[in-house]
């Protein structure tokens, strides 16, 4: 039933896969394609992984320290608004 009455609440739930990596996609198209970890603000930890990433065995909610070495990745987290990309 539609939510036209004024009398109830409507709620939306939508899920998306991956949703910090393909919101990271949609402004540096360049990391499509890539294995690509956003980590969490105070612990380091992967909060979402690309499907390019989850391959290279990187599991969510692992601090990155302990993810598995992979090629080209960066040894440290990058800053805020600063692209992991490796040189």
């Amino acid at each position: 039933m539609p939510c036209a009455s004024s009398e109830r609440a409507c709620f939306g739930l939508v899920d998306v896969n991956n949703f910090y990596v393909s919101c990271e996609r949609i402004f540096q198209p360049k990391l499509e394609g890539r294995a690509v970890v956003v980590l969490s603000n105070n612990d380091g930890c992967a909060i979402a992984r690309s499907n390019e990433a989850k391959a290279l065995g990187i599991r969510m909610g692992e601090p990155w320290h302990l993810a598995p070495q992979a090629e080209g990745r960066t040894s440290s987290p990058c800053p805020p608004t600063t692209p992991c990309m490796p040189t």
